[in-house]
């Protein structure tokens, strides 16, 4: 696309924005930011959800440089005003579904789309986490991001590992518990299904177990007694802000597994992704051998 014919990008609910050149000043959600850092796009500011406060959580913010990437705020802190003090041209957002725009109220998102163009992508359930990740790669592109193809063969690699590691446990593959712990007597168990990117691990071979049916849509609400009566031999653990720590969880009398940090609202760029896979076969492999 060339200066001449503007910028437009059709987002996922299916609102064109449009400028008359690429947007130079990206403001986005904390978990856009950081996978369009990854695809080669440096955000201007971020700004978090209701889960998050006065600094960024930087579970979530993968390699952003927050030295340089100004933090707005989250929450009922969160005003138009004070999102376009960076003089952004482009918002970047999420949605979960329905093309809500997550983390702003809504009187604050319209009044901010009435001011800049604001480009809102879908990361639900409803969608693949290569479906995701395929957005987020076509806004950098748009944006003027070139595509690295170090990044997909690193990312190429990490994959590859995890089905060969994968392959040498079959026998008695490990149990792997994605959870989120709550208090030191209560943890979210995830259902496997619900979330794209652990979709990815089964789709790889790996053994993410299910918590029983019940209440609960994403995640199962467990004692700590019915979490570890799962036999997890790793643990993929919320490592968000807003998570209790694992080890109040887990208390002294838990048998030792391997944990992996894992951010429920993960980065859809191949870097980002690549290290997550390459810690689950460091875990992996680790369960295999203690």
């Amino acid at each position: 696309m060339t200066e001449q014919s503007g910028w437009r990008f059709s987002d996922d609910r299916g609102q064109q924005s449009a400028a008359p050149r690429p947007p130079e000043r990206v403001l986005a959600y904390v978990q856009a930011g950081a996978t369009l850092w990854d695809l080669g796009v440096r955000p201007v500011g971020i700004f978090g959800s209701d889960h998050d406060g006065s600094d960024p959580d930087t579970a979530k913010t993968g390699t952003l440089p927050l030295d340089e990437v100004a933090y707005a705020g989250a929450g009922s802190s969160l005003d138009a005003e004070r999102l376009l003090a960076a003089g952004p041209d482009l918002v970047v957002a999420v949605s979960y579904g329905g093309g809500h725009v997550y983390g702003l109220a809504p009187e604050t998102a319209k009044r901010l789309e009435e001011r800049v163009p604001v480009v809102v992508l879908d990361v639900s359930q409803a969608r693949t986490f290569a479906q995701i990740g395929d957005r987020f790669a076509a806004l950098a592109r748009s944006l003027g991001a070139v595509d690295r193809p170090g990044a997909e063969r690193e990312l190429d690699a990490a994959r590859q590992r995890l089905r060969a590691v994968v392959t040498a446990t079959a026998a008695d593959a490990p149990r792997v518990l994605a959870l989120s712990p709550a208090s030191p007597e209560e943890a979210y168990v995830a259902r496997p299904g619900k979330w794209p990117e652990l979709r990815v691990l089964t789709e790889l071979g790996v053994r993410v177990v299910e918590p029983p049916e019940g209440p609960g849509v994403n995640w199962a609400t467990l004692d700590r007694a019915d979490t570890f009566a799962l036999r997890p031999e790793v643990v993929l653990a919320d490592i968000r802000a807003h998570a209790a720590p694992l080890e109040e969880l887990r208390g002294s009398q838990a048998a030792p597994t391997p944990v992996v940090p894992w951010n429920p609202e993960p980065l859809y760029g191949p870097r980002d992704h690549a290290r997550f896979l390459g810690l689950v076969a460091d875990a992996l492999e680790a369960a295999r051998v203690s």
